[in-house]
């Protein structure tokens, strides 16, 4: 797996770029579950294809060209022999380059070159099949690609980056705090959480503060979960409440599972969710 920062032009619209080898036996599959993310498009350069699903829905087949609105719910992966890449789009990569609200899409996997909302990336997916073999070239493609599809800038796109700063302040743990900390009126919020970030502020805090108590974990694996724990959690209890909704299973049990990725590589995408803020 290989990482790639994007321009300082995109960096408040998208999440690093990621590229990704599976090299397993025949008929072999790697499985992962990933946490609730921001919205993501997904290339299949060559080989296998993907498979994935909500947490809790049946297994699906991917399109070679994938993504996934804003999630509150992990998602589970099958991926065979193969080399694809992904990319995340932030908030305000949404109020940027999409047409539509998040939450229309939210949970909700797609075929990314047939969803309207998303068909200013489909063209991305000509660049990673026309690869000439070395990443490092499709990567800096992709990112010219984007730079040049630049739409004009959206008049919100100042509050959603508020937003999305305020979000993660680790200081903050409810929706008047997070309204005082943008400058806006909680119904102001509550609109542009629901069209750009794909759900209501309430549900976005607490997605938050899940996430921060991830990232501690996933830093180093020999800490308890319950030395994980968000300052904003009553007890663990509370916390594994919160586990159970987004992961669909108990932190022990997550704990247990194998993880494909190197936890430096868990590590640097919790980071660009604000997760590691405290």
């Amino acid at each position: 797996m290989r990482v790639f920062n994007l321009d300082s032009r995109l960096h408040d619209y998208f999440g690093s770029l990621y590229f990704f080898t599976v090299d397993v036996p025949e008929k072999d599959q790697v499985a992962d579950c990933h946490y609730p993310d921001w919205a993501s498009i997904n290339f299949l350069a060559s080989g296998e294809q993907h498979r994935a699903a909500l947490w809790g829905d049946p297994m699906q087949p991917l399109a070679r060209c994938s993504a996934h609105g804003p999630t509150s719910r992990a998602v589970r992966l099958r991926l065979g022999n193969s080399r694809s890449w992904s990319i995340g789009l932030k908030p305000a990569g949404w109020a940027r380059y999409v047409e539509g609200p998040a939450s229309a899409v939210a949970n909700q996997l797609h075929d990314g070159a047939t969803l309207p909302a998303l068909s200013r990336f489909a063209p991305i997916q000509r660049l990673v099949e026309g690869g000439v073999g070395d990443p490092e070239v499709t990567a800096r493609s992709i990112e010219q690609y984007l730079i040049d599809a630049q739409p004009a800038s959206n008049p919100h796109e100042e509050m959603v980056t508020a937003l999305y700063l305020a979000l993660r302040d680790p200081e903050i743990g409810d929706v008047d705090t997070l309204a005082q900390k943008v400058g806006a009126s909680r119904r102001t919020i509550e609109r542009l959480a629901s069209r750009y970030f794909g759900f209501s502020p309430k549900l976005l805090l607490r997605r938050q503060r899940f996430l921060r108590s991830l990232g501690k974990f996933s830093l180093d694996p020999d800490r308890t979960w319950s030395a994980s724990l968000d300052d904003h959690y009553v007890d663990q209890a509370h916390f594994v409440r919160d586990f159970r909704a987004f992961m669909g299973m108990t932190p022990s049990k997550y704990a247990r599972l194998p993880h494909p990725l190197p936890n430096a590589i868990i590590a640097h995408r919790l980071e660009e969710q604000g997760a590691h803020q405290r």
